[in-house]
């Protein structure tokens, strides 16, 4: 059973999008302003001053059939709501039980696998994981009722191009109805651009909680993702908040006036920076003490409720326990949109390293947006494209073509003889890199030298979760720099993203080389 929480005064399929792919029409189904009404002297009536509009989940028009409530039992999860619904229902207060949440314990009791679940999503020690979530309402982050508009499907797209690509890592939540609503093919389509440049779309029932749990910011809106992500610490920055549609009481109408806006128009990685590196883990404090009266005894509380309402006892000396949060299948980032790559070699300490910054791109409005937030003098350009890319026309001019796949898939391994069949269809590349695990890639050299890039463990021996797809490109400057196989497989090579250095072994595939 679902507490009741704040949400919109709407009704859930208010101001649905037209299914036209890639484009919403903001006005479609609504009435027109006059649609409906009567002329003022119809009936020689009085106007009347509008009635308040009833607040969702808590209204009579919710809770009530003919006059008496639906339910036996209204869970509530903190006495602020019982006291909202006794001034907007009072004839279901006498039904409402305080249980808590069953949803909050399962966050906070999974909080301590915060780092696996981080990896889940291939972020790795360095890396950012922003989560935008949209809740399901005409003033939601995905929504048409604002004058900006259709704000979500333009900013996905912008986070993959201004955020350096092994520095963050982007993924959405979409409430389930926005997905029951469009369909699953629909939005795939409006946000096929963010996806081809490596935005994780996350399961809408199963794995939100668990990227919430893994995130450093969180871009939403006023539904209840953002809530309980401000609730367990994280920083959040409101993308849309219609604030005339909350209840103004409520926890999370006290949200929308605490949390900080987005500035959708302005740069999005400094504004996401600036959350993460000045937020007050405490910030959000008096929202957390309103999302449950009872943390962590929600189930015992509901079981109890639930025995009552059938007339039998509880069963004895068996807690009552709620499913543990499931460890998601692994999910790195794999690109298909084009990658551009800047990389400097530099050798000021004596151990040559290669920095690389790495972003997603393609013909579209965004496409170099975010690219002069580095100083470019001194570093050298190429691109990467993977080799499934929509346009195959990118191929031609590619210095550096991917393919992610096992070592041992019999459609286009082994390695060896992909990369021999790649540089031989397109003569313009340099580096054909088949990626064949975490930390892992075989390269061909156009100067036919096939090698196996793997990149050194962690101090606790896990292993680096940097795509390798990085490596083979730090690997193209430092032979585009003058260095030699021979130097990169004596000593290896460093890679550099952002802050973390990556250590990375080179070492030849003898074995491959008769292809």
């Amino acid at each position: 059973m679902a507490t009741i929480r704040d949400w919109p005064r709407r009704t859930p399929d208010a101001g649905r999008r037209t299914p036209d792919a890639g484009r919403r029409t903001p006005d479609a189904g609504r009435r027109t302003p006059d649609a409906g009404r009567r002329t003022p002297d119809t009936g020689h009536r009085t106007p009347a001053a509008p009635a308040p509009a009833p607040v969702f989940g808590l209204s009579p028009d919710w809770l009530l059939h003919d006059g008496r409530p639906l339910a036996a039992a209204t869970v509530l999860s903190h006495p602020e709501q019982l006291d909202r619904l006794r001034a907007a229902c009072p004839e279901a207060a006498g039904t409402a039980v305080l249980a808590g949440d069953p949803c909050y314990d399962r966050i906070l009791a999974a909080l301590p696998h915060r780092d696996r679940f981080r990896r889940a999503l291939g972020v790795a020690p360095g890396q950012r994981l922003v989560v935008v979530n949209s809740t399901w309402s005409p003033g939601s982050l995905f929504g048409d009722d604002d004058s900006e508009g259709d704000l979500l499907p333009s900013l996905l797209p912008r986070l993959a191009a201004e955020l350096p690509a092994d520095e963050y890592r982007a993924a959405a939540v979409l409430h389930p109805n926005i997905w029951h609503g469009h369909g699953p093919g629909q939005i795939r389509a409006w946000l096929d651009r963010a996806r081809r440049a490596g935005l994780a779309l996350v399961d809408p029932l199963e794995d939100w909680r668990q990227a919430l749990i893994a995130a450093d910011c969180v871009i939403g809106d006023h539904g209840s993702v953002t809530y309980y992500a401000a609730a367990i610490g994280r920083p959040v920055l409101l993308g849309a908040f219609p604030g005339g549609a909350l209840d103004p009481g409520s926890p999370v109408a006290a949200l929308g006036r605490a949390a900080p806006r987005l500035r959708p128009y302005d740069g999005l990685r400094a504004q996401v920076d600036h959350a993460v590196g000045h937020h007050d883990p405490g910030r959000f404090r008096a929202q957390a003490e309103h999302v449950s009266s009872a943390p962590g005894r929600s189930a015992a509380l509901l079981r109890r409720a639930f025995y009552g309402l059938i007339g039998i006892p509880e069963p004895a000396g068996r807690p009552a326990l709620l499913d543990p949060l499931r460890l998601p299948s692994y999910a790195p980032a794999e690109r298909t949109a084009p990658v551009r790559v800047l990389s400097r070699l530099t050798d000021a300490s004596g151990a040559p390293e290669i920095a690389v910054v790495r972003r997603a791109t393609d013909d579209g409005p965004y496409s170099d947006t975010g690219i002069d937030d580095i100083d470019d003098i001194g570093w050298d350009a190429h691109t990467s494209v993977h080799e499934d890319t929509p346009d195959p026309g990118r191929l031609r001019i590619a210095d550096v073509i991917v393919r992610y796949g096992a070592a041992d898939d019999p459609r286009v391994g082994p390695p060896a003889a992909w990369t021999a069949e790649v540089l031989g269809r397109h003569p313009g590349c340099a580096l054909a890199v088949y990626v064949t695990g975490p930390g892992r890639c075989t390269v061909r050299t156009r100067g036919g030298d096939l090698l196996q890039l793997t990149a050194r463990p962690g101090a606790d021996g896990r292993g680096d979760l940097c795509d390798p797809a990085a490596h083979a490109s730090a690997l193209h400057a430092w032979l585009a720099g003058g260095k030699s196989v021979e130097e990169a497989v004596t000593g290896g090579i460093t890679v550099v993203t952002g802050r973390v250095r990556h250590g990375v072994d080179v070492e030849r595939d003898d074995d491959g080389l008769a292809v």
